[in-house]
């Protein structure tokens, strides 16, 4: 069978890297939600969360999902790194349908539509899509927090963007992230450190490895708050930290500095949390970090 006539995307990741038991999941949900405590940078339009297994980074992606306010959101648009695939552009899923342990998903193709004739999308298989883990972890806290709402999403896998296609991609969201029927999701986790990822920088005057890590991570999560492409940019070249989701957080500022060039909005971005998988002390342990933070425009 072709693989653009199969119009369902499965949920490839669940029971390994979360819970695929309907009832599980909605008790893990709740309760990270409900100990997240009340919204304090809300109502969101964006977020940044992590996209690791559910059992190191669900607490910490609690932190931005708990500022969503479902009753103004449409459409939810979910921009993850590409892991598996060599990509130099954007792509889009050929499903119609992405499952998850709580209920499907419906893939809004009037938005796809837009997008692919603007001559900067293609199209991935849904082998490829299933492969992926950065768009589909955030399907299930998606449908958790949009429950009984009438809505769709609209995932895109982002590649290896130079700072140029970042501008371009940003200049194209930005006129959905100005909808406030339009609710953005930016997959990423932060530092990946060890051996295992080819990365291992340490600042002694920081402290243990750990420590040096967290202050390198505030060091970019400060340099993102400010909404300056540029600066982010300057930061990955300084410290090449191993921010697997820079792209999608590259696309996210820039269509943010499109909307703050016009002047008559008021964005903030906040970090809410930050975690680690484990604390390095020696050489050769590795971890990788995750940060939440929610972007409010007025």
């Amino acid at each position: 069978m072709n693989s653009r006539s199969i119009a369902v995307r499965r949920a490839s990741h669940s029971d390994s890297w979360y819970s695929g038991s309907e009832s599980e999941l909605r008790r893990q949900l709740d309760n990270w939600l409900n100990k997240a405590g009340p919204s304090v940078h809300g109502p969101a339009r964006a977020i940044i969360a992590p996209h690791a297994g559910y059992q190191y980074c669900g607490a910490c992606a609690a932190h931005c999902y708990k500022e969503v306010d479902p009753s103004s959101v449409k459409r939810v648009f979910i921009l993850g790194p590409s892991h598996h695939v060599k990509l130099s552009g954007c792509a889009l899923s050929t499903a119609k349908i992405c499952k998850t342990p709580l209920y499907d998903l419906k893939i809004d193709q009037s938005i796809y539509d837009e997008l692919y004739k603007t001559g900067h999308f293609e199209g991935i298989t849904v082998k490829v899509d299933e492969e992926e883990h950065s768009l589909e972890m955030h399907m299930p806290w998606v449908a958790k927090v949009m429950e009984g709402q009438d809505f769709t999403i609209v995932p895109v896998m982002v590649g290896s963007l130079s700072s140029e296609k970042e501008a371009l991609y940003g200049r194209l969201f930005a006129p959905y992230l100005a909808n406030p029927e339009n609710f953005f999701v930016i997959s990423s986790d932060f530092c990946h450190w060890g051996s295992r990822f080819s990365y291992q920088y340490y600042e002694k005057d920081w402290g243990e490895i750990y420590e040096s890590i967290q202050k390198l991570d505030e060091l970019g999560m400060r340099t993102i708050e400010k909404i300056i492409p540029k600066e982010f940019s300057s930061y990955l070249r300084e410290y090449g930290n191993t921010i697997c989701g820079r792209h999608p957080i590259g696309v996210l500022l820039n269509a943010c500095h499109q909307l703050q060039s016009g002047g008559d909005r008021k964005l903030s971005l906040k970090f809410l949390n930050y975690a680690q998988s484990g604390k390095c002390i020696y050489k050769n342990d590795s971890s990788v970090s995750y940060a939440a933070a929610s972007l409010k425009i007025e």
